[in-house]
């Protein structure tokens, strides 16, 4: 089950004798939290956390008959605690609660008490790498509860709509590629994004947001810096990339960071000349077909660098990253000489 489809159920009045919600994504567990804790009164909310208290105690709690409320709704959290615990040599400390028993679940999902719904909360593991085995052993203890809401973190082009959205619901308007550089600067985490569209929207007053705005109010954002440093030598901008590059020494900012972005531009524009694309939109397109999310604004950077070398300087530059990438590594006396050196190469 995904989100959507619970939410379209509780709009509807059918709410549920339990839910399983399972995965890492935070801004669509908020969301489903805000819907369930809307349809009960305020003091029908009762929070476990499976760490301090056993699945057994649970379950008899929601068999108990409340004095005040006819309707419950029991949030447990840290769910992954109740599994039954393994050798430490498998999982590295996965199980810190009391070990629960699957059968006591099973046999209460049978006859759930009326009235009472049970959303157990398992934000722990991921679905893909390592965590995915942990994963299925949290599905399969809790197979007793047929609606299991997958919360996959969303990927570029859903953390960018979901992005503009939020952005429409608060009246807040973005210059150019103000909005890409928030959820890139963000690496599409939408829980984060949503929580600075917010502060944006105060700060803002009704007037649009820019890229300026962002760098100064939103962390993490600094690294706009490094992205108008590939920009700038990508358009062949000596004066400006060396302007940047002493902006970002005296932030601190980790230049090997630049030079990769850098690195992946490059490649990219030369995809572009080999493959003949002749627009900034032909370019967003390519690599969206290819599975590669670029933003619009990112296109446009590449564009620009197609524009502005033919493939032999390409080539060369390709060349001089890995020279710059190889003096980052090397004993040296400063990052800085390094990329300074390399900006004069590349754009001299």
């Amino acid at each position: 089950m995904t989100p959507a489809q619970l939410l379209a159920r509780l709009k509807q009045g059918k709410t549920p004798a339990a839910v399983l919600l399972l995965g890492p994504e935070a801004y669509q567990r908020r969301r489903l939290k805000e819907a369930l804790v809307a349809a009960f009164p305020s003091d029908a909310v009762t929070r476990h956390d499976l760490v301090e208290t056993s699945l057994a105690a649970v379950l008899d709690d929601a068999r108990s008959l409340s004095l005040f409320a006819a309707d419950r709704l029991i949030w447990i959290v840290n769910a992954e605690a109740a599994l039954p615990r393994v050798r430490a040599s498998e999982e590295d400390s996965e199980n810190e609660g009391a070990a629960g028993d699957p059968s006591l679940l099973a046999a209460y999902m049978k006859d759930p008490t009326p009235g009472v719904t049970l959303v157990f909360e398992a934000s722990r593991f991921d679905f893909e790498g390592d965590d995915k085995r942990k994963i299925e052993r949290v599905e399969k203890f809790y197979a007793a509860i047929s609606d299991v809401v997958e919360l996959h973190r969303m990927n570029a082009m859903e953390a960018r709509r979901e992005a503009e959205s939020l952005a429409a619901r608060a009246s807040l308007q973005f210059d150019g590629g103000a909005l890409d550089l928030l959820v890139e600067s963000l690496g599409g985490d939408i829980a984060r994004i949503a929580v600075e569209i917010e502060k944006l929207a105060l700060f803002a007053g009704g007037r649009p947001v820019s890229e300026d705005d962002i760098t100064a109010l939103v962390p993490d954002a600094r690294a706009n810096n490094i992205f108008a440093l590939v920009s700038a030598m990508g358009r062949r901008d000596r004066a400006r990339s060396l302007e940047i590059l002493d902006t970002l020494t005296r932030d601190g900012e980790y230049l090997p960071l630049a030079l990769a972005f850098l690195s992946t531009q490059f490649r990219m524009a030369l995809v572009a000349r080999e493959t003949g694309l002749k627009s900034a939109q032909q370019i967003q397109s390519h690599f969206s077909r290819l599975g590669v999310m670029v933003w619009g604004s990112r296109a446009e950077q590449v564009y620009q660098t197609v524009t502005k070398f033919n493939r032999p300087q390409i080539e060369r530059a390709m060349q001089l990253i890995f020279e710059a990438d190889k003096g980052f590594r090397d004993a040296r006396p400063d990052d800085r000489i390094v990329m300074e050196k390399f900006i004069l190469q590349l754009v001299g």
